[in-house]
């Protein structure tokens, strides 16, 4: 079995772009640095590299991903890489390697961060357990098998 699990640190290098597909699913892109920086053993001078990644997000995460974060913000992306292909107008064959997030979230290595959980917006789609309120199980709508932690 086959692991295509990706984690990386680094900054928002423009606003995310927040659009909808026809059937009305939200998908949100950005671009993200990820900084490298070593010391050169021969010469010790101090030595960086930067590499640029596309980020999608869907769903609710995408909705909130474009309301709360903005160009210059550092970030944790985990989620998986996929490649897309398509043609151009004039015929040419393109692709390029996306990252699809499971989880963004703010960077708190040199920052700090309020986090604010919203109301669910679809409905719970799993059955109540028994003496949980109705909702599912007991947090404020939450389906069951959410890892949330507040």
């Amino acid at each position: 079995m086959s692991d295509n699990t990706i984690t990386l640190a680094g900054n928002v290098t423009r606003d995310p772009e927040l659009r909808f597909t026809g059937s009305g699913q939200a998908k949100a892109t950005f671009g993200l640095a990820v900084n490298r920086r070593w010391q050169n053993r021969q010469t010790q001078e101090w030595e960086e590299s930067t590499s640029f990644f596309d980020v999608v997000a869907w769903g609710d995460q995408g909705e909130n991903i474009a309301e709360s974060l903005a160009k210059g913000a550092r970030v944790v992306v985990t989620g998986r890489l996929e490649q897309r292909s398509w043609e151009t107008d004039e015929g040419e064959k393109r692709s390029k390697i996306e990252v699809v997030a499971d989880e963004v979230g703010p960077s708190l290595r040199w920052a700090t961060a309020v986090v604010q959980k919203n109301d669910r917006r679809s409905p719970v789609r799993e059955p109540a357990m028994a003496g949980a309120p109705a909702g599912g199980n007991g947090h404020d709508g939450d389906v069951l098998g959410d890892d949330e932690p507040f």
